[in-house]
């Protein structure tokens, strides 16, 4: 009987154990995630704490493009409350083929982007970037899984770095979808 008491004991620890592992497999925070801007520069993701963060994998050459505009409108209008990331990919009908510099010029020239842009990433596949692991698997954000479907997909994350919802390409930036809950 002490044998049988000190197996299901340590079968019960055990499983606590893996419990706690698991939920903190679960939850790795998006602000150890490293990424470059699209200068080159490490990107600290811990100095947006406190603010929300608008993910938006985009590209110079797609139907969504014009995006670019709205995003950088709600930049304008609720940035002290929402840092705007867009993330270069060029995975979805090799819409954003430029370089970084390429990229930077068409941003600027075009729809005046002065929100912060990343370096060109995967945003799905094997060499998916650690960013967008998280964005999509709730094994890391805790919260769900999803696909990037196209272009122009966001994920906003609140201000404490959890995951608050995923928007399609169509969304308009501007949408109340998103801006309620900025």
């Amino acid at each position: 009987m002490k044998i049988f008491t000190i197996t299901i004991a340590t079968i019960i620890l055990t499983s606590f154990s893996l419990m706690k592992n698991s939920n903190n497999t679960m939850n790795n925070s998006i602000y150890d995630i490293e990424i470059s801007s699209l200068e080159g520069e490490s990107i600290d993701l811990a100095n947006f704490k406190g603010k929300k963060i608008l993910f938006v994998n985009v590209a110079s050459k797609c139907g969504f493009t014009p995006q670019y505009e709205k995003l950088q409108e709600l930049h304008n209008q609720y940035g002290e409350k929402v840092a705007i990331i867009g993330v270069p990919c060029n995975q979805f009908g090799g819409q954003e083929p430029g370089s970084a510099a390429e990229i930077k010029e068409f941003c600027s020239k075009n729809y005046g982007v002065s929100f912060l842009m990343t370096e060109k990433c995967d945003v799905k596949g094997n060499n998916q970037h650690k960013l967008y692991k998280w964005l999509t698997k709730k094994s890391e954000n805790g919260v769900e899984d999803s696909n990037v479907g196209w272009n122009f997909q966001k994920y906003l994350v609140d201000e404490n770095g959890k995951l608050i919802k995923v928007f399609k390409s169509g969304v308009n930036p501007l949408d109340d979808s998103i801006t309620k809950l900025l």
